[in-house]
């Protein structure tokens, strides 16, 4: 098992190992792997510019968050027991689901389980309060990225816009209204978090991680035939190799 990550450079250089891993293993886990390093990055640049009220806080709490993905994936490529809406995420592999369902399903266990983890295990307490601003700054970098990566997924996905008739051309704001509620869920359970007692807090995440698991099994298999059916044609028609795809989305 790798040694957690203790600065942003080092979660970017894990980043980059998983998703050197996934493509020599043609592994769709990389396609997270690598929006997620790209929103790293982005977190980075904004500490870099001062952009947060405690940069230095910032970092920890960025790598604290980055951990939480980076141990699931090892505890799973180990064959090791992982939260549960990680799991679904992860056996996502192996089912034919859109290159956009993948990155739904990582946002979903990262964001709306380990996001409020981290902040409360940063920030205990009372002084949870004094990250808000800070974690709603993070809110914003996020929500730019959404067309950026809107764009990028439809080089490599020729008939997403499917997704989009499907959704009334509404998609791109489920996909934006999908992170700010996210991070609105991950704010809560963070509260609930920050004031309990360390030995206290697994239930609690327990609980949430059934909530979110739940969450992630609708993401992976939509409701409704008509849906069912455009996400199989979307997929069906996708680039499935992994090394294209990535390459795709890094091009300016």
């Amino acid at each position: 098992m790798a040694i957690p990550a203790k600065t942003i450079d080092e979660v970017l250089n894990e980043l980059d190992l998983i998703i050197d891993e996934t493509v020599a293993d043609n592994n769709f886990l990389g396609i997270f792997a690598y929006v997620y390093r790209r929103t790293t990055a982005q977190i980075k640049q904004a500490i870099h510019d001062n952009q947060f009220g405690d940069n230095i806080r910032m970092e920890l709490m960025d790598v604290a968050f980055a951990n939480l993905y980076l141990m699931a994936y090892r505890q799973y490529r180990a064959g090791l027991p992982c939260s549960s809406a990680w799991l679904t995420a992860f056996n996502a592999k192996n089912d034919r689901v859109t290159i956009m369902q993948h990155l739904m399903l990582g946002m979903n266990a990262h964001i709306n389980l380990d996001l409020g983890i981290a902040a409360a295990n940063i920030a205990s307490g009372e002084k949870l309060q004094l990250l808000k601003t800070d974690f709603i700054k993070v809110n914003q970098i996020l929500n730019e990225l959404v067309n950026e990566m809107q764009s990028r997924i439809s080089r490599v996905s020729r008939l997403m816009f499917l997704l989009d008739l499907a959704g009334k051309n509404t998609d791109e704001q489920i996909v934006n209204f999908s992170m700010v509620k996210a991070r609105e869920q991950s704010w809560n359970l963070a509260n609930v978090l920050a004031v309990l007692p360390v030995n206290d807090q697994q239930p609690v995440i327990d609980l949430a991680d059934q909530s979110i698991t739940s969450l992630g099994s609708v993401i992976k298999n939509p409701p409704g035939k008509f849906l069912k059916f455009i996400v199989k044609i979307v997929a069906y028609f996708e680039e499935k190799n992994v090394k294209t795809i990535i390459v795709k989305l890094r091009e300016v």
